[in-house]
């Protein structure tokens, strides 16, 4: 190529046209731009939800009769239910918030009786009769809805009632890997109190820094019905509360401080997919979020010129977007010469050993090949297969969740979608990786 024609070439080159700025150093052109890592996802505070009804017509658990469903939970999860006193015009049982325990202080699972953990509540909407089988529906509304309350042997009207333990017996098995089966059983029949249970509600809130994130999702004492509640309270309806818990479940996870390798070679010196954890320290990366070990096992890779490890500010961590506010969101200033790669890894932060990486060779920084804006499309969600695995954001032994990972040695694998537990956002949705 004549100079003047080079030239012209490497002006256009590091024109406006171009995303990063050129230089020449030694005669090598290289160029600068800036990575920057988002959590996009629009998170859920429940990690699950569902509703339980009886096998008859109609759907109502009589006397003597039972209803179970099954979840995972971590440590710090409560799980809680609501189903209408069915002989009453607007009283419900349920646990108080934020629901029944699941685990003891030294982490075993709570299995057998928890009867005395459920209450009885007065929905305040409706005038309360004498309760039984003669109880007229819907019966006279307040004068203006009053604040739930606990009803602890009698109600506001002298109506008596013997403790919701006496009347519901409610137990939890454990199945293991973080799954237990919650059976409530009406043993109502022949008391003061017989009474069927209508077709009910359950939830289970996520918990970060060991608060849940929605620690009242079916109901506040003291405050005013809302969200569907008055319809299983007055007539035994779940399918409003049930429809606002599906808009609140769904997925949530951090992701932890990302790694950020610029290197040359034909190979992303991160991982392979179809082989095992090299033993670099990806398994801490994928299981604790901590990418220290592979940083420093990557610095003294031939072939890696720079390795960045890039925490949010105030977090460390990037949380996903939460109440309308912006996820967490990290950059940084690279220079990358022709023929050089970008690779990028960060950890499911809900998850045993899940990670977002690059896939292989897709961002490419030749000076032939460049890409700008969103990359997201390069990015894949992988299976380090070194911890088994349990519900994302609901498993006893996840780091994240106070957890000890139970060790497995299975080669790298793509996360399927949907998949065991759950089904995903895709990972455009959870995660943004732009060049500019």
């Amino acid at each position: 190529m004549k100079t003047n024609t080079l030239k012209r070439f490497v002006a256009l080159l590091c024109s406006g046209l171009i995303f990063f700025s050129c230089k020449k150093d030694g005669g090598i052109f290289y160029q600068k731009g800036i990575i920057t890592i988002e959590n996009v996802l629009d998170s859920k505070p429940l990690v699950e939800s569902g509703t339980f009804r009886g096998e008859g017509t109609p759907p109502v658990i009589f006397p003597g009769q039972s209803v179970s469903f099954s979840f995972s939970a971590a440590k710090n999860q409560h799980v809680t239910f609501a189903s209408m006193y069915g002989w009453s015009n607007d009283l419900f049982f349920a646990p108080g918030n934020p629901g029944i325990a699941l685990y003891k202080d030294d982490g075993t699972p709570v299995t057998g009786d928890v009867s005395s953990q459920v209450k009885l509540w007065d929905n305040g909407t409706r005038v309360n009769q004498v309760p039984g089988k003669n109880v007229m529906h819907p019966g006279q509304a307040e004068s203006a809805p009053k604040q739930i309350k606990e009803v602890k042997g009698m109600d506001d009207y002298g109506n008596a009632y013997l403790p919701a333990s006496s009347l519901m017996k409610v137990s939890l098995a454990y199945n293991g890997n973080s799954m237990f089966t919650l059976t409530i059983m009406n043993n109502s029949g022949g008391t003061a109190n017989e009474t069927p249970f209508s077709p009910g509600v359950w939830a289970i809130s996520y918990v970060a820094g060991g608060n849940a994130l929605l620690a009242e999702p079916v109901f506040a004492e003291g405050a005013i019905t809302a969200n569907g509640l008055t319809n299983i309270a007055e007539s035994g309806d779940n399918s409003v509360l049930s429809n606002y818990l599906a808009d609140h479940t769904g997925i949530f996870t951090p992701l932890s401080p990302v790694l950020v390798v610029i290197y040359k070679g034909d190979e992303n010196p991160i991982y392979k997919t179809g082989e095992k954890d090299r033993g670099e320290g990806l398994r801490e990366l994928a299981q604790k979020g901590n990418a220290e070990v592979l940083a420093n096992s990557l610095k003294a890779k031939r072939g890696v010129k720079e390795v960045y490890i890039l925490k949010e500010p105030a977090t460390t961590i990037l949380l996903p977007r939460m109440n309308n506010a912006a996820g967490g969101k990290v950059s940084q200033q690279i220079s990358i010469a022709q023929g050089e790669k970008i690779a990028i890894a960060t950890m499911y932060g809900f998850s045993n050993d899940w990670f977002f990486a690059t896939e292989d060779d897709y961002m490419k920084a030749d000076m032939k090949e460049i890409r700008k804006g969103d990359l997201s499309s390069t990015i894949g969600l992988y299976d380090n297969g070194t911890a088994i695995n349990q519900f994302p954001g609901a498993g006893v032994t996840q780091a994240n969740l106070a957890g000890t990972p139970l060790q497995e040695s299975i080669p790298i694998q793509p996360v399927l979608n949907p998949n065991e537990f759950t089904t995903l956002p895709e990972i455009n949705k959870i995660i943004r990786v732009t060049l500019e």
